[in-house]
């Protein structure tokens, strides 16, 4: 009975709990608003009603964290990719519930923000025209490559995930429009991984073979097909040379959708150091940025300052390329006499 008395005792003396202040947009003005977290105060609202259905939790407990402070929190990581600790002193939660949210926030981006889709009817048709006003190739569908994202070394299989610049990481192949918008991607795939072979491995590839909808630019790590035109790696006359120039103007909006995506959020690039999480939750947090990247392009959301300038990095594959292709090549090619 008296321990019983006094364990009574000691839960009366415990000091109440602690809630700390929730983060807000109330005292930031605009300008800070989308430093820190890459959206404007708008965008941020419309997200928030987005997500809402994955982040709302049916609960009775006062002090639940609110959605506009989850939303926040995994904006703030991804935007930064600061240490768990500050992103959780900033919004005034536990480290361990900040983990806890951005797991959850990029689970609930992927699952409501469809906007990852390659194009068809009308839309594709303005891509075609898009492009063929950028680099006077016809019939181009979009611009493809591959980037690489660190990430910590992993615990198992870890020599898989050493890319050709020697930091652990996942290679990461997307397609893009001709306004710099994702239109595919493919984000599974160990450091290592070629990316003749993440797109030989694609779905992507198949719907192109398939459909015969047009082609793709890609640089010299691919192999040429009729549906992925490559440049030519020792043109030999000024048709060549001009093919290859147009080509490169084409392909460009690949590299920069890459910078300005690793831009708006730094988790991404090693100047925001490696993302801390298993890798299969590092894809899932790439396709998270690339869904939000969208989202920004869509309401003409400006990138932040100082946006960073990625340098080229091709691979080279070895290898006979199909005649068949070689032929549809040199007709793009005849285009430029």
């Amino acid at each position: 009975m008296a321990t019983v008395e006094g364990a009574r005792q000691v839960r009366q003396r415990r000091a109440a709990r602690l809630f700390r202040t929730r983060a807000s947009l109330d005292h930031l003005r605009d300008s800070e608003i989308l430093s820190r977290y890459r959206l404007t105060r708008e965008g941020i609202n419309r997200l928030v009603n987005i997500l809402r259905g994955n982040l709302e939790k049916d609960t009775n407990r006062s002090h639940s964290i609110p959605i506009l402070t989850q939303v926040l929190i995994g904006l703030r990581y991804l935007a930064k990719g600061d240490l768990l600790s500050e992103v959780s002193d900033l919004h005034g939660v536990s480290r361990s519930s900040a983990c806890h949210i951005i797991d959850k926030f990029v689970e609930a981006v992927n699952d409501r923000l469809d906007n990852i889709r390659f194009p068809s009817g009308r839309d594709l048709i303005d891509v075609k025209q898009g492009f063929y006003q950028k680099c006077k190739i016809p019939n181009t569908v979009g611009a493809i490559d591959g980037t690489l994202i660190p990430i910590v070394t992993p615990s198992e299989n870890e020599e898989v995930y050493v890319c050709r610049k020697g930091f652990h990481g996942i290679n990461v192949q997307a397609t893009v429009d001709h306004k710099a918008r994702f239109t595919d991607m493919v984000s599974k795939w160990p450091g290592s991984t070629h990316d003749s072979s993440i797109f030989e491995n694609s779905s992507l590839k198949v719907h192109l073979e398939r459909n015969q909808i047009g082609h793709l630019l890609g640089d010299s790590g691919y192999a040429l097909k009729k549906h992925l035109l490559t440049p030519l790696l020792n043109p030999s006359n000024q048709m060549e040379s001009d093919y290859n120039k147009a080509h490169s103007s084409g392909r460009m909006v690949v590299e920069r959708a890459f910078g300005m995506l690793k831009s708006r959020f730094r988790c991404l690039h090693r100047t925001g150091g490696v993302l801390y999480k298993k890798p299969w939750k590092c894809c899932k947090i790439v396709l998270a940025c690339a869904r939000l990247h969208n989202l920004c392009m869509e309401n003409n959301i400006p990138l932040p300052e100082n946006q960073i300038v990625f340098e080229q990095d091709e691979e080279t594959l070895a290898g006979s390329p199909d005649s068949n292709a070689v032929e549809y090549r040199q007709q793009i090619i005849n285009l430029f006499n």
